[in-house]
């Protein structure tokens, strides 16, 4: 699958799911059959293969059936169970070398944790309910059988999550071995079959002995890639429908965050990196994510609103304490952003979410015998009428979450009244956080701009290659009226890289945009879920919470004025401490290769020596040297930082002449850089102003510009289905 132009990290899907609970935690086999029978209701949400059996994938994911389990164990192997016990669902592969090798790699990683494995249970299965594509692909699946002796609750989660993680490492070669589910809790089964087949496929969920309080369940339609048995979700806590736009940028800050991941939970977490997978699905990406900030000690209302937020930018509205909640922690952790409905359960809650645009349906319904039920469609199971007590939908940014310990049934705002009592997180932003807002009038922001002769703007518009083309049908129209020229649709320019032209490398990309089950968001009218806000500054751990968490500036906008980037350039508040690192190089001393590594090497320098804003500037031109293209470092340095384990304890600022349409700007941010100051964009609108070309104040139409751009960004952001600039970076 490696061949031709796959790509593995490009798994994405489009599906049904739903979770069916008892409120009061009363197990049952009934609960699962009316989960199975709703996911059957929700088989046309699925793919099919085209021999009309092998499913995209389904499965479910419920509360450990203990009493089963320890029968089972004891009717099939004569092993006991002990009082405390896990289970793990394992996918090993057909070839017998192989899956003893994966066998023995499980018992040696759970023994190093402290825990006694008490065998390997086959799992019953009836393969002739599967297509032949399904069961070419079929694996061996097998449970291994865990004993628990003197481990805390938290402790065993942390202990299950080690040895999975390392047993997945020592097995990366092996692409058949993969864990479905390895807990106290939760147990999953799934595969490619048709959901009405997965009582047949999997004996155990016909087996009436089997009770359980708490099913999730989910219906694959893959969009774009070919289904797979460990692709079937739900996956190890939750099921999610959608696609996450946003995916490549939040695995590669999962990365870089490495250093900043430090919980007194997991001692050794340099040994489980890569904490999220970067070629599974999306949904498996962000169901990793999930996991581990369940088990390095975050709750997990604030983990799932963590990662998937409300819009909150632009709600007026919004209870303040609840807005400087998810202020607090956008600050550290950025978006997962596109259609997300997701249902979720650790065997305790219940957990029903949206993401900002809700544009995958859930509704649910609580009945009289204490079932609730959420799904992408109402009516997947069957029950009268009269016996409804209640029933809704679970909106844009809305939870619905239930405690089957409790009986506590929790909306959206329970569970925010919860998360915004948890700290003083008004008061920390109030005292710590910097804001570099639109203060200054045109006057004082004249002072802010260094005047440039016209022979010099002439030296700077050749260098950086601003043809009159450039000048007047893309940088007028943004400085005169604050948009992008209207052209008519179609590109007809040659392909940069088969063009005669010297082209500039931002022409070398191309914007992706949102396709398949995947709208993009209308920038106009949904204006209410998308933002350009923007911090500067170290990020810190976000096990922890405390008030110097909150130390950052907060731009409203990324694209910077003269006077926000002097402020920035030459401040000397501590901690915030600024870096300038100049792009020009001379030819004759070195190559372009060996500049860039100088440029990499002087940022990773500066960033050692605790400087906070890296500034890339390739403003002093002089006659002998050339810039390296503003792309170029800011891609360099980026990916240095991350190598070095340091980025996330700096922001890259470029100062740049290269920036002048939206789609410069947009290419910096998807490098990684944090915020730009577009000099010679706003020095040729002054020469047009100058020249009566422009009949307006030069600061006006550098506003003007700065707007122009900032709908052009949200233009990019949005036909990708993005609603922010930190998902998009």
């Amino acid at each position: 699958m490696s061949n031709g132009l796959y790509r593995a990290d490009e798994f994405k899907d489009n599906c049904g799911f739903g979770l069916m609970a008892h409120m009061e935690g009363q197990a049952s086999h009934g609960v699962l059959t009316k989960a199975i029978e709703a996911l059957a209701c929700m088989t046309h949400r699925g793919g099919i293969a085209a021999d009309g059996k092998t499913g995209d994938g389904c499965g479910l994911l419920m509360q450990m059936p203990r009493g089963f389990m320890r029968a089972a164990a004891k009717a099939e192997m004569g092993a006991e169970l002990a009082e405390n016990f896990a289970v793990g669902m394992v996918f090993l592969s057909q070839e017998a070398a192989l899956a003893d090798k994966a066998r023995s790699v499980m018992n040696a990683e759970l023994a190093a944790q402290g825990l006694e494995v008490a065998g390997w249970r086959v799992v019953p299965t009836d393969t002739e309910c599967l297509g032949p594509i399904a069961k070419e692909t079929l694996p061996r699946i097998e449970q291994v059988l865990v004993n628990v002796s003197d481990k805390s609750e938290r402790e065993l989660a942390v202990a299950l999550f080690v040895a999975r993680r390392k047993a997945e490492i020592a097995m990366n070669d092996d692409p058949d071995f993969y864990i479905c589910s390895l807990s106290d809790r939760v147990i999953s089964y799934k595969g490619l079959m048709m959901p009405v087949d997965l009582p047949v496929f999997y004996k155990d969920l016909a087996d009436e002995t089997l009770e359980t309080a708490v099913v999730t369940y989910h219906q694959r339609f893959s969009t774009n890639t070919a289904p797979r048995w460990p692709l079937a979700q739900p996956f190890r806590f939750l099921a999610h429908n959608g696609e996450i736009n946003t995916i490549e940028g939040n695995r590669n800050w999962a990365r870089a965050r490495a250093s900043k991941f430090q919980t007194p939970l997991i001692p050794n977490l340099d040994e489980l990196q890569p904490i999220v997978n970067t070629t599974g699905s999306d949904s498996s990406s962000m169901d990793n994510m999930i996991e581990f900030l369940l088990v390095g000690g975050i709750d997990l209302y604030r983990a799932v609103r963590m990662i998937i937020p409300p819009a909150w930018q632009n709600v007026d509205t919004m209870d303040a304490e609840l807005r400087a909640f998810y202020e607090y922690n956008s600050m550290h952790m950025e978006p997962w952003d596109g259609p997300a409905g997701m249902v979720m359960t650790d065997g305790r809650y219940a957990v029903c979410m949206l993401d900002r645009n809700g544009l995958r349906p859930s509704r649910w319904v609580m009945t009289k015998d204490g079932m609730i039920c959420t799904a992408s469609e109402i009516g997947v199971f069957s029950y009268e009428p009269s016996d409804i007590v209640a029933q809704g939908r679970v909106g844009p940014g809305q939870i619905l979450a239930i405690d089957t310990q409790t009986g506590d049934v929790l909306h959206t705002q329970d569970v925010d009244n919860r998360l915004k009592k948890a700290q003083p997180y008004k008061q920390w932003l109030k005292e710590n956080t910097l804001r570099l807002e639109n203060t200054m009038n045109l006057t004082e922001e004249s002072k802010s701009f260094p005047e440039m002769s016209v022979e010099e703007v002439k030296t700077h518009m050749k260098m950086f290659n601003v043809s009159y083309e450039e000048r007047d049908q893309v940088i007028r129209p943004l400085g005169e009226s604050a948009m992008e020229a209207v052209g008519s649709m179609g590109d007809d320019k040659p392909m940069a890289v088969l063009s005669e032209q010297i082209r500039s490398p931002y022409d070398y990309f191309r914007q992706q945009f949102a396709q398949v089950t995947n709208p993009p968001i209308d920038p106009l009218r949904e204006a209410i879920v998308m933002s350009l806000e923007t911090c500067l500054g170290r990020e810190q751990n976000v096990f922890e919470e405390t008030a110097d968490h909150a130390r950052r500036v907060v731009l409203t906008m990324p694209v910077l004025s003269a006077s926000k980037f002097i402020r920035i350039r030459d401040n000397d508040v501590p901690g915030f401490e600024p870096q300038v690192i100049d792009l020009n190089y001379d030819p004759a001393q070195m190559s372009l290769e060996q500049a860039i590594v100088s440029v990499c090497d002087q940022a990773e320098a500066a960033v050692r020596a605790d400087k906070a804003l890296i500034i890339l500037s390739d403003k002093a031109i002089e006659k002998g040297k050339l810039p390296v293209h503003a792309a170029m470092a800011t891609g360099a340095v980026h990916h240095r930082l991350i190598d070095t384990g340091l980025r996330t304890d700096a922001n890259i600022i470029v100062e740049t002449g290269t920036a002048r349409d939206p789609h410069h700007f947009a290419v910096l941010f998807g490098f990684g850089a944090t915020a730009v100051y577009p000099y010679l964009a706003y020095r040729v609108l002054t020469d047009l102003c100058r020249t009566g070309e422009l009949a307006m104040e030069p600061l006006q139409s550098h506003e003007n510009y700065r707007k122009g751009i900032d709908k052009g960004l949200f233009k990019i952001l949005s036909k990708m289905g993005i609603s922010t600039i930190a998902s998009y970076r």
